[in-house]
């Protein structure tokens, strides 16, 4: 079963880069993961969220799912299954970022994003929350476009964001109450 993924995981990044690889496709993408480095767009997000009365309890749900996804993605499940990077398993396969050193399954970028845009869509729904799977969708997009990430890295990152998010959430409106605004007296 997973010489089968990986088989179709290798298929489908030599596709790409055999197939779709054109110059404005390799910028645009190669901008897209450079927005997800580090989570920063994600961050901006929250900070500029914690600022105002009315998207401050967004914003710490925004935090707290990015914080824990990132520890959980990246401190322990990339360690525990210590899957090789795309390029170093794959001959032909060339890279269009500078190569990374840490494993590859699951994808970091996609966790920290989809865990954001998850976020911000449970938080802000009524008010068009949506529109932060957009961004979330091409900087994971993107991880498999400049081929550091297997397809399956990715899929496994964004589910595993969601799922945080999705518990972030409940687990932040069952024990914590307060509305987290500021009242002026």
């Amino acid at each position: 079963m997973l010489e089968t993924i990986q088989s179709v995981d290798s298929a489908i990044l030599l596709f790409i880069q055999n197939n779709l690889r054109i110059g404005v496709l390799d910028f645009f993408f190669r901008a897209m993961s450079f927005l997800g480095d580090g989570g920063t767009i994600w961050i901006i997000t929250a900070v500029i969220l914690l600022l105002f009365n009315k998207t401050r309890r967004g914003g710490l749900d925004l935090a707290l799912s990015l914080l824990i996804a990132a520890v959980i993605c990246n401190l322990v499940i990339k360690d525990i299954v210590a899957r090789p990077r795309p390029y170093s398993t794959i001959e032909e396969l060339e890279i269009l970022v500078k190569p990374l050193s840490s494993y590859s399954f699951p994808s970091g970028h996609a966790c920290s994003s989809f865990a954001s845009a998850t976020a911000v869509f449970l938080a802000f729904r009524k008010q068009g929350g949506a529109w932060a799977f957009l961004p979330a969708s091409l900087i994971a997009l993107s991880r498999i476009y400049v081929r550091v990430h297997y397809p399956t890295d990715v899929l496994a990152g964004a589910v595993l964001g969601a799922l945080v998010a999705l518990a972030v959430y409940k687990l932040s409106r069952k024990f914590i109450k307060s509305d987290l605004t500021i009242r002026n007296k």
